[in-house]
């Protein structure tokens, strides 16, 4: 190979781990270090900076995740924290950097859809197991479905309902994408198998929202407001087809047992309090917040003397972000999903649309009830879903005007 060589190369090398993360988000978090340190590296030594920075540029989505990491990096001059406290959490939130890196690297429309079925395969294993683990084929263990009430496997079966919910709605645009009979009814099948594991096997009410949420989507979207209709009956079958009724009506009684300033146990009583308390911090400091990475330290200065229960986060993004860096850091969070809203119209492929679509659904409930941009398997996760649906977004629309769809080549 001639030294000339090495920059392509390069290229090739962290686009094919760049796909690879695909496989990688739903299983192991080592392999997410590792593919990551390589993408980055394999990014630099591709060079054309130049090139690169054109193109970040010229995307609305790419820029508007730095605009919220530099806010999250200016929150660090201000504000209250335990020593670390601040670049610890500002590393949390890292993966929004690589939302640019991943806009470079998924330009082309093949390695986008060499993306998906990645993600796709990984969603699929996980699915087949979580099953066996539920006949009792595969054991309950150390590292497979440690939480003997639920088959979740490689994750909590929290993270693996949010990323089920969202792969059902993969499964099924990949089932209206085949042209082959059995891959579609293959795909249609998964779709049908993941529902079922998201309101059935493992019962964590956020992925069950947000599942309801992409159906909504997903009928209103074919049959508009008759679609609704179908929606309401759909969920009402499918909650009431499994635990699901108890898990909500648990939830319902635990909001109402729940007295404000008075110390609860319950799921829901420790989230209501955290929202109350998080709510009454913001607005002591409305509009900067009180420094990346001072949540813990505030909220517990906040509860002192008292026998509340302290937190590291409120579980709800759009508290935790407005508790940091104030309405500024909230509005710039908010124009991200915005932005990926908008131009979801302009994806140049069918395929991806209602993907993009789905993905701002999925953050926008799902960050109601848990930080998942703090989290990370599901930050993760949004940056490189969020790479790979606007890498092709090279030029802004002006006009809403549906733009020319794009062929794209499947590999079947």
């Amino acid at each position: 190979m001639r030294l000339s060589d090495i920059p392509q190369r390069s290229e090739q090398a962290a686009r094919c781990c760049a796909i690879a993360l695909g496989f990688s988000i739903p299983i192991s978090v080592a392999l997410d270090n590792v593919l990551l340190a390589l993408i980055l590296l394999f990014w630099l030594a591709s060079l054309d900076f130049r090139a690169k920075f054109e193109h970040i540029k010229r995307n609305r989505v790419a820029l508007a995740a730095l605009l919220v990491f530099v806010l999250l990096i200016a929150g660090l001059l201000y504000g209250t924290r335990d020593t670390g406290a601040g670049t610890h959490y500002l590393g949390k939130y890292s993966d929004l950097l690589f939302i640019p890196v991943f806009v470079t690297l998924f330009r082309d429309p093949q390695a986008r859809s060499y993306a998906w079925l990645t993600f796709a395969a990984a969603m699929s294993l996980t699915l087949v197991m979580s099953y066996l683990v539920w006949l009792g084929i595969i054991p309950h263990g150390d590292t497979i479905a440690v939480d003997p009430a639920y088959p979740a496997v490689f994750k909590r079966y929290l993270t693996q309902n949010v990323l089920m919910a969202f792969a059902a709605l993969l499964f099924y645009c990949l089932a209206r994408e085949s042209k082959s009979t059995t891959l579609r009814y293959t795909w249609l099948a998964l779709t049908l198998l993941a529902v079922l594991n998201v309101v059935l096997l493992n019962s964590g009410r956020t992925g069950q929202l947000i599942l309801a949420a992409l159906l909504a989507y997903v009928l209103f979207s074919v049959w508009r407001w008759k679609g609704a209709l179908v929606t309401a009956v759909a969920v009402i079958v499918l909650v009431a087809a499994g635990g699901a009724t108890q898990r909500f009506g648990l939830a319902f009684a635990e909001w109402a047992a729940w007295q404000p300033g008075v110390a609860t146990e319950s799921s829901i009583g420790l989230r209501l309090e955290f929202y109350r308390n998080s709510l009454a911090m913001v607005t002591a400091n409305p509009m900067l917040g009180t420094g990346t990475g001072s949540f813990p330290k505030v909220y517990a200065e906040h509860i002192k003397g008292g026998t509340l229960t302290p937190t590291e986060n409120p579980h709800n993004e759009y508290l935790n972000i407005a508790v940091q860096i104030g309405a500024v850091g909230l509005l710039a969070m908010l124009f991200l999903f915005y932005s990926e809203w908008r131009l979801a119209a302009f994806l140049s492929s069918a395929f991806e649309r209602p993907l993009a679509h789905g993905l701002v659904i999925t953050f926008v409930v799902g960050c109601l009830f848990n930080s998942l941009l703090m989290d990370h398997t599901e930050g993760l996760f949004f940056a490189w879903a969020s790479g790979v649906l606007f890498g092709g977004l090279a030029r802004q629309p002006q006009t809403m005007a549906t733009p020319l769809p794009q062929n794209r080549k499947w590999p079947w």
